[in-house]
């Protein structure tokens, strides 16, 4: 890979309701499939002020408790993805941004193989950060 090929960096909130759910947004752009809170590290940001960032663009919230539980390269978008289990105000109420037509909190069972590794990795995270490729 060369100084000036393009590559991206992304910070991603995995977030769990009581019942182990992970919340899951509703794209308005691209293949309008369904994707954790979260995106790219923009030029400056640090990766935890990307997710901070991103989380109160598209939850019209804040994240708490966040822990980066791994970091994940993806061969087919060329990206690194760091995943951050994180939690929201139990009364908090989400309001979407136009990136988002709709939000769920789906079942692991439910959600993509790649989506569910991530979701497993941050759900049992014991303080070692994974590293994995997909």
């Amino acid at each position: 890979m060369a100084f000036n090929d393009t590559f991206r960096f992304g910070a991603h909130a995995i977030i769990f309701n009581s019942e182990s759910h992970v919340l899951l947004l509703k794209r308005t752009y691209g293949n309008k499939g369904w994707s954790l809170p979260g995106g790219s590290v923009e030029p400056g940001e640090t990766i935890h002020q990307a997710l901070f960032r991103e989380c109160r663009e598209e939850l019209g919230i804040e994240v708490q408790d966040v822990v980066l539980t791994g970091v994940y390269y993806h061969s087919v978008l060329n990206t690194q993805a760091a995943i951050f289990r994180c939690s929201i105000p139990k009364d908090a109420e989400i309001n979407l941004s136009s990136e988002h037509s709709d939000y769920k909190w789906m079942h692991l069972s439910k959600i993509s193989e790649v989506q569910r590794i991530r979701a497993l990795d941050a759900l049992e995270f014991q303080g070692q950060v994974v590293s994995r490729a997909f």
